[in-house]
C-alpha cells in the first residue's frame, strides 16, 4: 500500500506540474513551450483555443490536488485524458515527429497512473452498497 501512495503521489505532481506549466503557457499565449500559440495554430486550431486549454487545465490541476470531491477528480481525470490524447491524435495527423507528441504522451501516461493509484478516499464510493 505505501508503494502505491508514493506512484500515486510522484505521478499526481509531475501531472500537476506538466498540466499548471502548459495551462499557464497557453493562458499567456506565448508563441513557443509545449501547447504554446505556434503549435495550436500548427495544429489547425483557433488561438482562442489557448485559453479554454489553459483554464481546464489549471482547474483541473486543482480538482486532481485538493482532498475530497472524487466525482470532481473523476472529471479532471476525464478532462486530462480527453485533452492529452487528443493533443497525440492532432499531432500525429499534423505529421509531427515523436518529439512534438511526447510532452502529450507523457501527460497521458501520468494521468493514468494517477488515476489508478489514487488513494481510497479519492476513488468515488460504488453507488449500490
Amino acid at each position: 500500500m505505501k508503494r502505491n501512495k508514493i506512484i500515486y503521489w510522484i505521478a499526481t505532481l509531475w501531472l500537476a506540474l506538466g498540466m499548471i506549466s502548459t495551462g499557464v503557457v497557453q493562458l499567456m499565449k506565448m508563441k513557443s513551450g509545449a501547447g504554446g500559440a505556434d503549435s495550436i495554430a500548427h495544429l489547425g486550431y483557433p488561438a482562442y483555443f489557448l485559453t479554454i486549454l489553459g483554464i481546464w487545465k489549471v482547474l483541473g490541476v486543482i480538482a486532481v490536488l485538493m482532498p475530497k470531491s472524487p466525482v470532481v477528480k473523476e472529471w479532471a481525470y476525464a478532462g486530462f485524458f480527453f485533452a492529452m490524447s487528443g493533443a497525440i491524435f492532432s499531432h500525429l495527423a499534423a505529421g509531427n515527429a515523436v518529439n512534438e507528441i511526447f510532452p502529450a504522451l507523457l501527460l497521458l501516461v501520468l494521468t493514468v497512473i494517477s488515476w489508478y493509484f489514487r488513494p481510497a478516499d479519492r476513488k468515488m464510493s460504488p453507488v449500490n452498497q
